[in-house]
């Protein structure tokens, strides 16, 4: 079997290396190189650090190297899709479109086309229903990634490995401290690698500036103070608002005023809706599993159980999916949920919250 492996230097990517060689596979290796290093004024990602653990990685267990450099594709697409996102009051997710645009989509394109399967370090698995297959969730709850890749097309899913989807985070650092690998106690990286050591606020600034608008108080219109574009800001949002008498929370925005609406208190009921609803839904498997155990190409009519993220977080919500009167699909959740912001996807799963079913973005 041919396979490429993605590898960034990081431990995960570094054990998937080492298990595959253990399952008597030589994957080639790939590092990505999508940095926003070559842009003026930026400090980028430690890419050179990742490139040489990467290259020590492809010497140690006998495996080819090569570098895929996909800063344009990466630009053109993630990044301009955030700035946007960001421009028209929504709130992105860079990860999950680097991800399906980028690691799966433009790498694929690339290189991936040659290969059999394409290894990640990514914690998710793989099952098979009926012939078809299926993401399903890591055994690590807290290291699930699942939500990251949940815009992913068949094509990619059915193409995909996760040999570290089976173990927990402390399992991996085990096995990479047992192997003497460099990225053992390496701290998993954090935020939007495209930054590198920018600031986020710094990064949007850059493009969208500033301008000054009213913070008002939800249940009393009183101005409380100002802010400096509510791009700054995203639903739910509690700090960098520096108002007295806290804690304050963004609410709600008017994008066309450039008003900031905040409501007061540790867990304000404005904060909370059981109502989600979804625009450009996708079946990722473009089937669903049916009680009987077969699978339909289309969503049964009615009321569907299911569970369901909207952010990353090891918990999930119970709730029903059904199609909505004006074309588009519903979430209705079992119990009031924090912080619906527009712009980012739910990843519905089914009741055992193990296989990923669909997603859609929040409108």
């Amino acid at each position: 079997m041919n396979i490429a492996a993605l590898v960034s230097g990081g431990v995960d990517s570094s054990v998937v290396v080492h298990l595959l060689k253990e399952q008597g596979h030589t994957p080639d290796i790939f590092y990505i190189r999508i940095g926003m290093e070559d842009e003026e004024g930026y400090i980028g990602c430690p890419a050179e650090e990742d490139i040489e653990i990467t290259q020590w990685i492809a010497r140690r267990y006998g495996c080819r190297f090569e570098e895929v450099n996909l800063h344009k594709e990466y630009w053109d697409n993630v990044v301009s899709y955030t700035i946007e996102s960001v421009r028209r009051g929504l709130t992105p997710n860079p990860d999950v479109m680097c991800n399906k645009l980028i690691k799966f989509g433009a790498f694929d394109d690339r290189r991936g086309k040659d290969y059999d399967r394409i290894a990640t370090g990514h914690y998710a698995t793989t099952a098979s229903i009926g012939g078809r297959t299926f993401l399903a969730t890591a055994k690590d709850p807290v290291k699930d990634q699942t939500d990251f890749l949940s815009q992913l097309e068949y094509r990619q899913i059915s193409k995909l490995m996760f040999p570290i989807g089976d173990m927990m985070k402390s399992e991996v650092r085990a096995i990479a401290a047992q192997a003497g690998l460099p990225s053992a106690t390496r701290k998993d990286s954090q935020g939007i690698c495209f930054l590198g050591k920018i600031n986020y606020n710094d990064f949007i600034r850059r493009y969208l500036g500033e301008c000054e608008g009213k913070i008002v108080e939800l249940e009393t219109g009183r101005v409380l103070g100002t802010h400096r574009g509510y791009w700054f800001h995203t639903i739910g949002q509690r700090k960098g608002l520096y108002l007295s008498g806290g804690p304050w929370f963004v609410v709600r925005k008017d994008i066309e005023k450039n008003v900031l609406y905040v409501s007061q208190g540790y867990d304000p009921k404005e904060q909370y809706g059981d109502r989600i609803r979804l625009m450009g839904f996708h079946m990722l498997s473009g089937e669903w599993p049916m009680p009987d155990g077969t699978l339909s190409s289309s969503l049964p009519e009615g009321e569907n159980e299911v569970t369901f993220k909207i952010r990353h977080t090891p918990e999930f919500h119970p709730g029903v999916l059904h199609p909505s009167e004006d074309g588009l699909m519903v979430i209705e959740s079992g119990e009031p949920i924090q912080g619906i912001a527009a712009g980012q996807y739910a990843t519905i799963y089914d009741r055992r919250s193990h296989l990923v079913l669909a997603t859609g973005m929040i409108v």
